[in-house]
């Protein structure tokens, strides 16, 4: 039985789906789950979110162990030769919770996913088997770090695009969570994002019917929609500025049409159930912990955390623990 995958996805930059990420892993790992965190984002930012400068450099120096799987990319990479997948070397960032590490490299595999979309479709049953193994990669490494791991869940960040790495990261995915903006960017963002996972979905289902006898074990590319985050909203009095509102208003509404697929004609209640969360950005707490590479709520005095910094790591203590507990409740099996 395969270990669940949990990808935090939208096609927008800049909404904190890689901090968000990083703090759920940390959190869920506190809670007791283990937890593999795998980054397939060719940026590699959760990777270096997890990682000190030091530990990169070894990671990404081509000349240092070459041959080891350090990285979701050189796990991979015999793939695009004559090999197979190298099973993972993942990092240990404690003892619940353990990464595979992104690599900058990844965005060469772009080309390769796109190929194997369309060989995935072929005629001849014999030659299926590669495409297949490319489409899977990234799905086939996770569980190999899993099982190393016996992990509970696993935890994916990818990049804010809808190319070919991200449908191969996202056909690997059990569960979807959409962190949003309160703007704009992030309502268009929404109109494309909802019928692109739905389209996804239905060509994966035709592509594993295409294959008759499967030569190893393919993830259901279920991508089920558990719910959106609004996050980096200002607040005063505990509500969004007029400024924001606008947008947060709407957004309930898209999010049910666009990706839940359900006609709605009137304006969608804010705590229509769908919204997991509203997250505050923390701003002040940020470099503080980038710098020691911990997450805000486990900052102290000594990373600088005193006076009214100390109250917001206990408030974002709160915050993070309470959106892992709903997020916990929601991603059960699917059938």
């Amino acid at each position: 039985m395969s270990t669940p995958v949990l990808t935090f996805f939208n096609n927008k930059g800049g909404v904190g789906k890689t901090s968000l990420v990083f703090h759920l892993a940390w959190m869920f790992s506190e809670m007791g789950k283990r937890v593999v965190a795998i980054d397939l984002d060719p940026q590699a930012n959760l990777t270096s979110a997890f990682l000190p400068e030091a530990v990169l450099e070894e990671l990404w120096e081509p000349t240092v162990a070459p041959s080891q799987a350090t990285t979701i990319f050189r796990c991979i990479k015999p793939l695009t030769q004559v090999g197979d997948i190298e099973r993972p070397v993942t990092q240990t960032i404690n003892s619940n919770l353990f990464l595979v590490p992104g690599d900058l490299a990844l965005a060469g595999f772009e080309d390769q996913l796109s190929g194997a979309w369309t060989e995935a479709m072929g005629s001849n049953q014999n030659n299926l088997y590669r495409p297949f193994r490319l489409l899977t990669a990234f799905w086939q490494v996770a569980q190999m770090a899993s099982t190393a791991h016996q992990a509970d869940l696993i935890l994916a960040d990818v990049g804010p695009n809808l190319g070919a790495i991200n449908r191969s990261a996202l056909i690997g995915s059990d569960h979807v969570v959409i962190p949003l903006a309160a703007d704009l960017f992030s309502l268009q963002g929404l109109r494309n994002l909802g019928p692109t996972l739905t389209a996804w979905r239905a060509d994966w289902r035709k592509r594993t019917a295409n294959w008759e006898t499967p030569g190893f074990d393919l993830p259901a590319g279920h991508m089920h929609p558990e719910g959106y985050i609004l996050m980096q909203h200002m607040e005063r009095l505990s509500r969004p500025v007029k400024a924001y509102k606008r947008w947060s208003d709407r957004i309930p509404g898209t999010y049910r049409e666009s990706v839940m697929g359900q006609a709605t004609g009137v304006l969608a209640k804010a705590n229509d159930g769908n919204c997991l969360a509203r997250l505050k950005h923390y701003r002040s707490l940020v470099p503080m912990a980038q710098e020691v590479h911990k997450p805000i709520f486990n900052l102290n005095s000594a990373d600088g955390a005193i006076g009214s910094h100390s109250l917001a790591v206990r408030d974002a203590w709160s915050d993070f623990k309470a959106l892992a507990v709903a997020i916990d409740a929601r991603i059960s099996p699917i059938d």
